[in-house]
């Protein structure tokens, strides 16, 4: 069906008012329900600096289920450099943050490739100035810790330097996490999902044993740049978890599992990088072109089609309360309580219930 994209979007409510989509089993809602009624601080999530006053303000509102949050503010670019993002360290947030009883422990990327951080971190003495960078943040304001999200690093299909880097990062988190915890702030470590063929460079089973939490990153499976598809699946979920508890023996009170609160707008057939929406915007877009809710139950996940003004057709798959619910049964079979969130404003508020049976 083509249709006036354009008029259409311009009526569209973020709101999520309106039409609902399928509601979860009887049994979710029944347990949702219930769970409201008193709530733990179980909840971590990210606090990205390019939507940093909704998903403030979203936070302050959710306080009583937060236990973390993680500004995305700062970025490794050398040995020496922690560069900070727009608005890192604004004291209002952190401040504010902390009145609500919410730890703050801001999120550092890196920008450096899988070569230049295996020779970084290979060096003592390079490595041992990029310790002393991170610290300078962790002290720079009134942060609870320092979560480490060194991704870049990992994309590289030549073990040798893939062990290179795996190596090297267990001698910096050895290293990083001991001076946090002398100052008694949190070291967390979010890595990617370890299966047969993905998260190869890390070594959960050191980083389990050094950090605080290892944050295990649940979305994206299929990512912006492949075939449409769930961005996270059951399956998935209890492949990585059985590696992450039996194989890699990492404590279940120190594994969080962070859920995504977004989707991929895949224009079918193109080669182009899909368009990122909330789950909000997803939801609103979907009433919009007026396409049906379909809910995937091998993933778990809620997903529709539409074609745009341009006759381009449209798959997109993103993630709801109900596909979240669905999600944290598995964390449930395995043990782990912990919930991350991807990220603070993207997340329909009905959301906030189910997670609250945390």
């Amino acid at each position: 069906m083509k249709i006036a994209l354009t008029a259409l979007l311009a009526a569209a409510t973020l709101t999520l008012t309106g039409a609902a989509p399928a509601p979860a089993p009887a049994s979710v809602t029944a347990s949702v329900t219930a769970g409201s009624r008193g709530t733990t601080r179980t909840v971590s999530a990210w606090l990205p600096w390019w939507n940093i006053e909704t998903g403030y303000q979203d936070a302050r509102a959710h306080a009583d289920q937060l236990h973390t949050v993680s500004p995305f503010w700062y970025a490794t670019s050398s040995a020496t450099a922690v560069n900070g993002e727009t608005g890192a360290g604004n004291r209002r947030i952190i401040d504010g943050l902390h009145a609500k009883g919410i730890k703050v422990v801001p999120t550092v990327t890196e920008s450096l490739d899988a070569p230049a951080m295996a020779a970084l971190l290979g060096d003592r003495a390079r490595r041992a100035a990029h310790v002393d960078a991170l610290m300078a943040v962790a002290a720079s304001r009134g942060y609870d810790g320092l979560d480490l999200d060194y991704e870049r690093m990992t994309e590289t299909e030549d073990a040798a330097l893939r062990e290179r880097v795996r190596t090297g990062y267990n001698a910096l988190t050895t290293e990083l996490c001991a001076r946090l915890h002398a100052l008694a702030k949190q070291c967390v470590i979010t890595v990617m999902p370890r299966t047969r063929d993905t998260g190869l460079a890390f070594d959960y089973a050191h980083l389990g044993s050094v950090a605080d939490r290892l944050r295990i990153m649940g979305y994206n499976l299929h990512n912006a740049l492949q075939a449409p598809g769930p961005l996270s699946s059951l399956a998935w979920y209890e492949e990585f978890l059985t590696y992450a508890t039996a194989t890699a023996k990492v404590s279940r009170d120190k594994l969080e599992v962070a859920l995504p609160a977004y989707g991929w707008n895949w224009t079918v057939g193109s080669t182009a990088r899909a368009t990122h929406v909330t789950t909000q915007e997803a939801e609103a877009l979907r009433r919009a072109v007026g396409a049906p809710y379909t809910y995937d139950t091998a993933s778990g996940t809620p997903h529709f089609t539409y074609t745009d003004d341009a006759g381009r057709r449209h798959e997109v798959w993103y993630q709801d309360a109900r596909g979240t619910a669905a999600h944290l049964a598995v964390l449930t079979r395995f043990g782990v309580r912990a919930p991350g969130l991807w990220a603070l404003g993207f997340e329909a508020p009905d959301l906030w219930p189910t997670l609250a049976e945390r």
